[in-house]
């Protein structure tokens, strides 16, 4: 049997190397995520996803990685409205500083990159960098709102991530990520733990999630009554989609990564998902929540 760990794979965003340290860790955001990426390293994730880093960091980033370097890399381009040459010289700027010659994948960061005026030239560009050996697959960052089955008709990437959780069930009960993984998409999911949403208590939600603090009790609930706690229904339920090439995951210490490895080896828990699925796009989507 092959181990759920084969799907999981690591987000960068929150290992902080853009961030002041803290005055009240005895240990630097350096070394923290050294032990992170070793520890992800040791257990076989495929998979780590850089976005959102200054050319300092990506640089550090560099001389923490484990060697040889064990992962398939994700990287996302630059905005697509200073055009396709800037978003080249920035990726094989990015690919120098990370310190790789090729990467598993690029994606766009959003389908709105795809719309506007450089839309189409910025994936004729991708796909020419695709065969010209830069990355093996290119592919878009969507949101359940973008019609993401339209938009693989228009462009056919080669992977979609996309959110979806225990919580947020909405690409995954209308059929979307069966049919863009069974036309052989590599689908990607994303915000498995929703923002934290899942591991705070109803009673401690922010006022404009309210509406939704019945339904992460009830999910709460279910979960401790089959024996299980958040983290491992969370993971469980990501890793056990077959639609899911990947599962990503973002930590900020190496106890987070340990914790998140220790629960995705085990069977996901015999749970009554569709109980647990909410439908209030406020809640879903963190884009919203400032909004809200």
């Amino acid at each position: 049997m092959t181990s759920p760990l084969v799907k999981l794979g690591l987000t960068s965003g929150q290992l902080g190397l853009d961030q002041p340290q803290p005055t009240n860790r005895t240990r630097s955001r350096e070394a923290e995520a050294r032990d992170i990426l070793q520890i992800a390293a040791r257990s076989n994730l495929s998979a780590l996803e850089i976005a959102g880093y200054s050319p300092h960091s990506e640089t550090l980033l560099n001389t923490l990685l484990p060697r040889p370097n064990p992962f398939r890399i994700t990287l996302f381009t630059a905005r697509a409205d200073r055009g396709p040459d800037y978003v080249e010289a920035e990726l094989r700027a990015q690919m120098r500083r990370l310190g790789v010659d090729r990467v598993h994948a690029v994606l766009t960061p959003g389908a709105s990159e795809l719309f506007g005026v450089h839309g189409m030239a910025l994936w004729e560009r991708l796909q020419a960098l695709r065969d010209a050996g830069l990355c093996e697959k290119i592919g878009m960052s969507v949101y359940a709102s973008d019609d993401p089955v339209r938009l693989a008709r228009r462009f056919r990437p080669d992977i979609v991530q996309a959110p979806a959780s225990l919580l947020d069930q909405r690409l995954l009960l209308d059929g979307t990520l069966a049919r863009l993984a069974g036309v052989g998409i590599e689908v990607h999911l994303r915000a498995i733990f929703l923002n934290g949403l899942l591991f705070l208590p109803p009673d401690r939600a922010p006022s404009h999630l309210k509406s939704a603090a019945s339904r992460i009790s009830r999910a709460r609930r279910l979960i401790a009554e089959g024996r299980s706690d958040p983290l491992q229904a969370a993971l469980g339920f990501a890793l056990s989609r077959p639609e899911a090439a990947v599962v990503l995951v973002g930590v900020s210490s190496a106890a987070e990564m340990s914790a998140v490895v220790a629960a995705a080896a085990n069977p996901p828990p015999d749970l009554d998902w569709d109980e647990m699925a909410i439908d209030d796009p406020t809640v879903l989507e963190p884009g919203q929540w400032a909004a809200a």
